[in-house]
């Protein structure tokens, strides 16, 4: 079993947070890891670390330091390449509002025959998770629908999956709902504990981050675009027909209604083109980073 925890300036949680994780590896696991992935972080997190990995007794203890903020996610792809367990539980964020067997829970829940288990808090969402979760799942044709999740347990098989899948990946929640493989949810009573406040690259990139995964993994961008081009085209048609009847009942000055025209014709063709620009970007989009020859859940032999 591998751990793979994110940190970014998180000196007052990664400690209960940290021995949390390492008392159930170091319980229920013979052979365990924990890749503490630091972020950049500018407080003492990394000394806290330290201290407790030295009391690990069976379980290995890494520290990644990353060169400079990357973000959750850049940040986790690093860390998920250092992990050489079967299995690899992901956690997001230092935030201990869960028990210690939840996270057996998952594990066991895993072994039942799904290769992706993710945990989520029974409390409200935030109202930003809330909206983006739901235009998120409104635009997509995935059939696991995304939401809140403070952590999850992914397959070696899941691993070698997105990997041959993507070579980058930009959002791991929308590329593992997008494998195809057997996904399951466990929800958990969250203990009332304060959230850590983001900083501000982390509020700015986690903003640009729903941002391009609603462009990269939704069809809301393409669907607007495509919307708009639609009405400008039909915007186009109606001031050419506009210019026609001014001409036929009307004494308009000399060369508006050619003009009129020639305007009309080339925003027409303008916004046709513009809709096969668009068409091939979203063709793009779905090779580079949805890419995938064909999506098996299992095969059974008989």
């Amino acid at each position: 079993m591998s751990a793979v925890l994110y940190v970014h300036n998180d000196a007052a949680s990664v400690g209960a947070f940290l021995a949390t994780v390492l008392k159930v590896l170091e319980e229920h696991f013979e052979h365990a890891e924990i890749i503490c992935v630091n972020d950049y972080s500018q407080d003492n997190s990394v000394e806290i670390i330290r201290e407790l990995g030295r009391q690990a007794r069976s379980t290995t203890v890494t520290v990644l330091n990353m060169s400079y903020f990357h973000g959750v996610e850049t940040a986790m792809n690093a860390g998920m390449d250092l992990a050489i367990g079967d299995f690899v539980l992901e956690f997001d964020a230092c935030v201990p509002d869960f028990a210690a067997p939840v996270i057996l829970s998952v594990y066991h829940k895993s072994l039942e025959g799904y290769d992706i288990v993710s945990a989520s808090p029974d409390r409200r969402q935030r109202l930003t998770s809330s909206i983006f979760y739901r235009v998120f799942n409104r635009f997509t044709d995935f059939s696991y629908r995304l939401e809140t999740e403070r952590f999850r347990v992914l397959s070696r098989r899941v691993i070698n999956r997105i990997s041959s899948m993507n070579k980058s990946v930009p959002y791991r929640k929308a590329v593992y709902a997008n494998c195809g493989l057997k996904t399951a949810n466990i929800r958990y009573e969250a203990a009332d504990v304060q959230t850590p406040k983001e900083d501000r690259a982390e509020r700015k990139y986690r903003t640009d981050l729903a941002v391009n995964s609603m462009i990269l993994f939704t069809e809301l961008g393409y669907r607007f675009a495509v919307t708009m081009t639609v009405l400008m085209m039909a915007v186009a048609v109606l001031v050419a027909l506009y210019s026609a009847v001014v001409y036929l009942f009307s004494t308009p000055v000399a060369g508006w209604t050619t003009t009129i025209f020639f305007m009309s014709f080339a925003f027409f063709g303008l916004f046709g083109i513009l809709t096969i620009i668009i068409k091939y970007l979203q063709i793009l989009v779905d090779l580079v980073f949805r890419r995938k020859k064909y999506s098996f859940e299992s095969i059974e032999k008989m």
